[in-house]
């Protein structure tokens, strides 16, 4: 069989042709300056006051699960940090960040349970209406629409969030780090639940529906003596009744609603996004254990019909909406009056779970923060990786001559990609270039240059056993090849272990320096052995040219092996 012919130059042609694609990835994108950290642009504190005296556990338990909801990918370089014992600072990096505010604060406690009565602009409607005008009656079933949503809720206002049979064929699911939990904290507010219905029945899901005909009359009292809208902070009590209003638009509509059918911790996942064929964001809920069960129960009996289901988020209804169909898999959609930003925002609090303890309305402070390093210093510390590099460089043409320009053209190539990565990422990602971070990448020159180094020297070593420099270029490849992938290796592990253990901006050094680390290897597979490779065939270099860096004094051997293939 023949042997494959290397083609050194069409590789560098690909390779060439990937950076021109990330740099017009960079254009559509639309920005060329990276994300800069809180140390060197400024950002956002927001000051958070939890109420009464919660303990240090609840306190730090609290600090991480806003750290996963600001900080979840790692590379935003968001500060969350407890100062005394009642209050949570949060810095964020980059513009002014109040939107995150909701996000911050949320205490995520998420429930779900039916809706036996509303009252909004259209009146009345449900049980609490049918026991006004015919106590004794008991009240009927809704007659069924039609199977596809009706738009409308059963108040008569405009259905912002129907739930939407799941399109997908499998129940496979991927566990977030942690799910949505009741709240343990204890709040002192006045308590809009009125006394648990009684049930006959032990299956949530049945008991739900009965709610829906037949509340009991503590229920429909403590409906009639609440109004909407109110700033009231609801006591969600899980296993009472509630009254409630909505949020947003439908702040000003009631809510009668039952025991809680399924809970939070339930649920497996949450994501936001646009459905296929449609413009508008909603977010993706799948639920698990028990609560799948329930969930499918549930629309089983209600759809087609005009009953209402409420997702309930820290005691406010954030919708209402009816069943279109059965869901069997636990898989549904919240759509309505969201944005992307109010979307990604309502996925990622439920996501990484509920708080432990609330935050008093009037102790959120926002401020804007100012960089912590002045420009002189970090106009210095890029002046001293510009001269290091330098150094590097100048070091290389005086030692390896004519090789040495393959060090200088490569460490500009690892540099050019390095930046279109840096803007990529932070574009997609999120990335933010703090002082650690430009330290990452710095470092990660010299892993760079050690692996030219090793590369080269097996060259000089092959060609001063009597091999030809078209010969040694491949067989150095093969021995360099193993140290410079064994090197890489122990440089990334050491970035992966500390990206998992650190925290805050070392999380931020520790990626940089594992993406140098990978540049590095990009460039020494498909650009730095292609470009030898390729230079091996010219006489200045094969026939050991004084000015090469490969003739035979510098080798220190009496004449240059010519000839040979690669």
């Amino acid at each position: 069989m023949a042997r494959k012919t290397a083609r050194p130059g069409r590789t560098v042609v690909v390779f060439f042709l990937g950076l021109a694609i990330a740099y017009g990835l960079v254009a559509l994108g639309g920005t060329w300056k990276p994300e800069l950290g809180l140390d060197l642009q400024g950002g956002t504190r927001i000051t958070l006051t939890a109420k009464g005296s919660p303990s240090s556990e609840n306190l730090d338990e609290a600090r991480g699960i806003i750290d996963q909801r600001v900080n979840g990918t790692g590379v935003t370089e968001a500060e969350v940090t407890t100062q005394g014992g009642n209050l949570i600072v949060v810095e964020i990096p980059g513009k002014s960040r109040s939107d995150l505010v909701d996000t911050v604060k949320r205490q995520a406690q998420l429930r779900f349970r039916t809706v036996a009565c509303t009252e909004g602009p259209g009146g009345v409607t449900g049980a609490c209406a049918s026991a006004a005008t015919a106590p004794t009656a008991p009240t009927q079933p809704s007659a069924p629409s039609s199977s596809k949503p009706s738009g409308k809720s059963s108040n008569g206002s405009k259905n912002r969030a129907p739930f939407l049979m799941s399109d997908k064929k499998s129940d496979k699911k991927s566990k977030p780090s942690s799910s949505p939990s009741a709240s343990t904290s204890e709040s002192p507010s006045a308590s809009t639940s009125p006394s648990p219905a009684p049930s006959d029945s032990g299956d949530p899901a049945q008991s739900a529906l009965a709610f829906i005909d037949s509340p009991d009359q503590a229920s429909v009292d403590a409906f009639n003596a609440y109004s909407c809208p109110s700033d009231k902070v609801v006591d969600d009590n899980p296993d009472q009744p509630l009254v409630t209003c909505g949020t947003g638009d439908d702040a000003g509509t009631k809510y009668l609603l039952s025991p809680a059918a399924i809970e939070g911790t339930d649920l497996d996942s949450a994501s936001a996004g646009v459905a296929q064929g449609q413009v508008q964001w909603q977010v993706n809920l799948t639920l698990g254990g028990d609560g799948k069960q329930v969930f499918s129960d549930l629309s089983r009996a209600m759809a087609g019909s005009e009953k209402q289901f409420a997702v309930v988020l820290d005691g406010r209804v954030i919708s209402a909406p009816t069943f279109n169909g059965v869901i069997p898999n636990g898989s549904a959609q919240i759509t309505g009056s969201f944005d992307e930003a109010s979307a990604n925002s309502l996925a990622t609090s439920l996501k990484y779970g509920a708080l432990p303890l609330a935050f008093e309305k009037d102790g959120t402070s926002v401020e804007t923060v100012g960089p912590s390093l002045a420009g002189d210093q970090l106009s210095a510390g890029i002046t001293a990786g510009i001269i290091g590099l330098l150094l590097v460089m100048i070091y290389c043409l005086l030692y390896y001559r004519g090789l040495g320009l393959v060090v200088v053209a490569s460490l500009i190539v690892a540099g050019a990609v390095t930046y279109a990565m840096v803007l990529l990422l932070s574009k997609g990602a999120g990335f933010t270039l703090s002082l650690p971070g430009i330290a990452g990448l710095i470092v990660a020159v010299g892993i760079t240059a050690d692996s030219f180094i090793v590369y080269f020297e097996r060259i000089r070593d092959e060609m001063r056993e009597g091999r030809s420099m078209r010969v040694a270029v491949e067989a150095g490849w093969k021995r360099a090849r193993n140290t410079c992938l064994a090197a890489d290796t122990v440089s990334l592990l050491a970035a992966v272990v500390l990206y998992i253990f650190a925290a805050g901006v070392v999380k931020g050094f520790a990626f940089a320096l594992g993406l140098s680390t990978l540049i590095d290897l990009a460039i020494f597979f498909w650009f730095t052995h292609p470009m030898v490779s390729w230079l091996a065939r010219f006489k200045f270099f094969n026939r050991g040219h004084k000015l090469s860096g490969l003739d035979a004094e510098n080798l220190g051997i009496d004449r240059i092996t010519v000839g040979g293939r690669a």
